[in-house]
Formats: structure tokens, sequence, C-alpha cells
């Protein structure tokens, strides 16, 4: 049996918070693929990911979505509900399915209502969230392929909490807004230096240090960010 899993913003609460939060909760099984959120229509829940992870999708004018942003146990998808904002930001996708816990949205005011130390989480992270977005476009104008695979494998595991994941090329070329020969390209550099083994559409990370150091700065720029917004 896999070990438990919890939410970090749900932890970092006090224990009566926690237990409020968590009892206001419900356990969700997301699919893999499966859209959460629509951008622009209203958003109905929150979600605190415990096994699930989930990618943050936009779109600009007629050209595929790419992915801006990632959350996992380490986070949450609907924290814009702190400041009264209503309708989705940006389309979500299961992007690794397992459990999150969700939380009607009319409950989840409640809640921020009762507890200062919730409001006080929610509003640490969206500022986290802010800086790593704001990161993200930058990454995608300066960075090589490879490097920000590697990134994006780091933060996938990050959230998986493991070292295997089923994905094709042509999946990780839409996240990373590229052609697939490019992420073929960088998935053999990366493959040949003994960081990664691909077969049949299945990734193993197989030297993390090694998919650390391959990676561009932005993946230790976030750690640092996300343990700064909460020191």
């Amino acid at each position: 049996m896999a070990p438990d899993v919890s939410n970090d913003l749900i932890e970092r609460l006090p224990r009566r918070d926690r237990t409020r939060l968590r009892a206001a909760c419900e356990r969700v099984e997301l699919v893999l693929a499966a859209p959460v959120c629509v951008r622009g229509a209203e958003a109905g829940h929150a979600y605190f990911p415990t096994r699930a992870f989930i990618s943050l999708l936009d779109r600009v004018d007629h050209h595929p979505a790419i992915e801006v942003g990632m959350v996992g146990s380490e986070g949450m998808l609907g924290a814009e509900i702190l400041l009264g904002i209503c309708h989705s930001p940006f389309d979500a996708v299961v992007q690794g399915q397992g459990e999150v816990l969700r939380i009607d949205v009319h409950r989840l005011r409640t809640e921020l209502e009762c507890s200062l130390p919730l409001r006080r989480t929610l509003s640490r992270y969206l500022h986290v969230r802010m800086l790593q977005l704001a990161r993200a476009s930058g990454c995608h104008r300066f960075h090589a392929v490879a490097p920000r695979l590697a990134r994006w494998l780091l933060m996938s595991q990050d959230r998986a909490h493991g070292n295997r994941f089923e994905m094709t090329h042509e999946f990780l070329a839409s996240m990373l807004g590229v052609r697939r020969s490019g992420v073929t390209l960088a998935a053999g550099v990366l493959q040949r230096g003994g960081l990664i083994r691909y077969t049949r559409g299945e990734l193993t990370v197989l030297d993390r240090q090694g998919m650390e150091t391959a990676a561009c700065s932005c993946y230790a720029a976030d750690q640092l960010t996300y343990a700064e917004g909460f020191a």
C-alpha cells in the first residue's frame, strides 16, 4: 500500500483549523487528463491535492495551450477565491491522477471568514504562485528545451511522490510549448546522460541529482521561492 500523502498547506494550519478544514472537504479521485477547471468559468470547488497533480494551462490567440504552472500536494487549486475572484483564471487538467481534498467554494469562504491562519496561509501561497508564474514566462522565453524538460520532470516527480510517469512525447511537447521533435531531441540528451529511461510511453527518472544539475535555474529558484514564502 502506498504511504499516505497530505497537503502541505493544510498541514501548516494549527490543529483546530486543520481539523475543521479537513471536515469541510471530501476525498475525490481525479482521473488522468480530465479537465478540472475551464478558464473564465465560475468555480464550484477548490482543490487541495494530496496524490494528484494538476497542470495550469493558458492559451494565446489560436496557438495550442501551454502549461504555465503545476499544482500538487504543496499547494491548492482555486486560491484566487481568497481575493473574491469566482472565475477560474486558467484551464486546469489532471496531469497525475490520484486523490484530492475538494471543498465547495461557498464552504471555503465560510472557512476563510472563521480562520485567520487559513487566510494567512493562502495569502502566502498566492504570493508564491504569483512569483512562480512570472518566472515561468521568462523560462519559456530564454531557456533551452532540455533544461526545461529536466525542470518539468523534477516538478512532476516532486508531486507524484515517485520516479515513474506515463507520458508521450506529444504530451510533453504540449506542456513545454515546443514541437515534438524538440522534445525527442531533449529527451535523448537526458537519456544518453543516464538521467532518465524512456520506453513505450513510460518515463523513469534514474538520477535525481543529475537531473537537478541538468535542469534550468528556475527549478531551484521555485523551490527557494516556496521556502522563503513560508519562512
